[in-house]
C-alpha cells in the first residue's frame, strides 16, 4: 500500500514508518520538522516537508499522490502546555486533522488511523480502562483528540471512511534496531528524563506530585513499547475493510513514577537523584489500559515489559548522547 504518515519524523510516527517500510509498504512522510527529526525518517520513505495547517499545501499533497491510507501522528501533544495554551490545541490539532480529511475526501482515500490518547480518560471509574469507559478529557489536548474522533465517526456514517482510533497510554522505549529512539525538545516524558539523570546529563529529576491517591503517592501510568504500538497500527490498518475500530493500547499494568525510577537505577546500575515538586495540571492519579479488545480481535501481543522498554531506551541514549543530529 501507499501510505501517508503525518508526523512520521516524530517519535511514534518514525517507529511506525520503520515497521511499515520493513513490511514493504510505500511510505510518504509529511512533517513540518518543528518537533520531528530528519534523521528519524527511514531512508526508504519519502519525506515531504510542510505544514498541515496550510490547507492548500495539504490538498496539493493529496492531488499529487494516490494514497491508499493515512496514518495521522502529527499533533501538539503536551498536556501541561495545553492547559496553558488551549487554543494551540483546540485550534491547531483540529484544523490539521480537518485539512487532512478534506484531502482524503477530494482524492477518495477511505482508510485512516488516528494516533489518539489516554488523556480522554481523566476520571476513570475503574481500572484497567476499557474502550467503553466514559470519556472525560483531562485537558485541551485530550479534548482535541476527542473532537477528531467525533469527526471521524461522522465521516464514516456519511462518506464511508473507515478509521481506527488507537488510544495509547504512555509510549516508551526505542527501536530494537538501535537506529531510532526518543528525542523530544524539550523532553517531558518520564523515562528519558530519568535516564538523562542516570547518564549525568541532568543533575536531578523533579517528580510532579507525591500526594496522589496511589500506593507511594506518585502518578501511576501504563507504559507500552513504541515498537509494539507500531505493530498495533499495522494490524489496525489491515482490519479496516468492513468497519471502523476503536482500541485502547497498553500493557494492562501500571507503574508509579518511583517504580520507574527504581527500574532505571537497576538497568543503568546508577542512583538517580530526584526531589518532589508540585502536581502538573491535568494529570490524573492512575491511568492503566485494558487492551483485551485488540488482543482478541486482531491478535496484538505486546512483546516488551517495563524493564525491556527501559533497556532499549538506555541503549539508544548511550549511542546517541546528543540525540538526533538533525
Amino acid at each position: 500500500m501507499k501510505i501517508l504518515v503525518t508526523g512520521g519524523a516524530g517519535y511514534v510516527g518514525s517507529h511506525t514508518v520503520e515497521a511499515l517500510v520493513s513490511e514493504g509498504h510505500d511510505v510518504v512522510v509529511f512533517d513540518d520538522l518543528s518537533l520531528g527529526h530528519k534523521d528519524a525518517v527511514d531512508p526508504k520513505a519519502k519525506l515531504v516537508e510542510g505544514d498541515l495547517l496550510d490547507r492548500e499545501v495539504v490538498l496539493e499533497l493529496f492531488s499529487n499522490n494516490k494514497f491508499d491510507a493515512v496514518m495521522h501522528f502529527a499533533a501538539k501533544s503536551l498536556v501541561g502546555e495545553s492547559m496553558e495554551k488551549p487554543l494551540l490545541y483546540l485550534g491547531g490539532n483540529i484544523l490539521a486533522a480537518t485539512n487532512i480529511f478534506e484531502g482524503m475526501v477530494e482524492s477518495g482515500v477511505k482508510k485512516f488511523i488516528l494516533s489518539s490518547t489516554a488523556n480522554l480518560f481523566s476520571s476513570p471509574k475503574s481500572l484497567p480502562i476499557s474502550e467503553s469507559a466514559e470519556i472525560v478529557p483531562g485537558s485541551p489536548y485530550g479534548e482535541s483528540k476527542y473532537i477528531i474522533e467525533r469527526e471521524l465517526s461522522w465521516l464514516d456514517k456519511i462518506l464511508g471512511i473507515k478509521y481506527a482510533t488507537l488510544r495509547y497510554f504512555n509510549a516508551a522505549g526505542a527501536s530494537p534496531s538501535g537506529r531510532i529512539g526518543e528525542d523530544h525538545r524539550p523532553e517531558t516524558h518520564l523515562i528519558p528524563v530519568v535516564l538523562s539523570v542516570a547518564l549525568g546529563k541532568k543533575d536531578k529529576l523533579v517528580v510532579n506530585g507525591n500526594d496522589y491517591d496511589t500506593p507511594d503517592g506518585t502518578c501511576v501510568r501504563d507504559y507500552v513499547h513504541v515498537s509494539d504500538l507500531a505493530q498495533a497500527h499495522i494490524l489496525a490498518l489491515g482490519a479496516l475493510e468492513k468497519e471502523s475500530k476503536v482500541y485502547n493500547l497498553g500493557s494492562g499494568k501500571g507503574y508509579s513514577n518511583l517504580e520507574v525510577i527504581k527500574m532505571v537505577e537497576e538497568v543503568a546500575s546508577k542512583k538517580v537523584r530526584y526531589e518532589f515538586g508540585p502536581r502538573r495540571a491535568g494529570d490524573p492519579a492512575k491511568l492503566v489500559a485494558s487492551s483485551d479488545k485488540i488482543k482478541k480481535e486482531l491478535g496484538w501481543n505486546p512483546k516488551y515489559a517495563l524493564k525491556e522498554i527501559i533497556e532499549t531506551s538506555y541503549r539508544w541514549y548511550k549511542g546517541h548522547p546528543e540525540g538526533y543530529k538533525k
